[in-house]
């Protein structure tokens, strides 16, 4: 292990586990699919990788009040097999974008991030709705990790490392 490694999330492949061909592996890593889960593992050749995890923390269409405004975020782990190294290179992306509907102004505003995140975040907003009902609007939580660890889990189950990259190719 080197000395930046728990700063991009690496983990050595563990010692005593034989290594799965990149068959299996790929069966272990969309195994962490559940119905349950706010994630999604999927094929990752729109985006040029062997797996993408993808998670939408937050989609919310602010009811009726704002029918024509939303939030949207959406946090991704890209992964490609190094069989030669047997390590699981991810990188993660993150984008926020915010749209606003008003008269006469269409604004839209966006962030984007790329590299290792580490990020644990809440949110809760009340509002009066359409109906003039108050009440919550939106409730979400997030945490990189809750994504992250069963798909290190999966990888290491199968005798194969993970390797956070944060500069660079993937």
């Amino acid at each position: 292990m080197g000395m930046f490694d728990w700063l991009t999330g690496t983990r050595s492949a563990p010692a005593g586990v034989a290594r799965q061909p990149v068959a299996a592996l790929r069966e272990a890593l969309l195994a962490v699919n559940r119905d349950t889960a706010p994630y999604t593992v999927r094929d990752g050749g729109p985006e040029g990788v062997d797996l993408v995890a993808e998670w939408k923390i937050v989609d919310a269409q602010w009811y009726e009040i704002f029918a024509k405004a939303g939030l949207e975020r959406v946090f991704k782990v890209l992964m490609k097999f190094d069989e030669a190294s047997g390590t699981v290179r991810s990188t993660d992306q993150d984008w926020t974008v915010e749209w606003r509907a008003g008269t006469p102004e269409l604004t839209l505003s966006g962030e984007a991030f790329r590299g290792q995140k580490f990020e644990m975040s809440f949110g809760k907003a009340y509002a009066f709705r359409e109906d003039l009902s108050y009440g919550k609007v939106y409730d979400y939580y997030f945490k990189t990790e809750e994504i992250k660890s069963p798909l290190i889990a999966a990888a290491q189950a199968s005798g194969w490392g993970w390797k956070g990259v944060a500069f660079g190719r993937l």
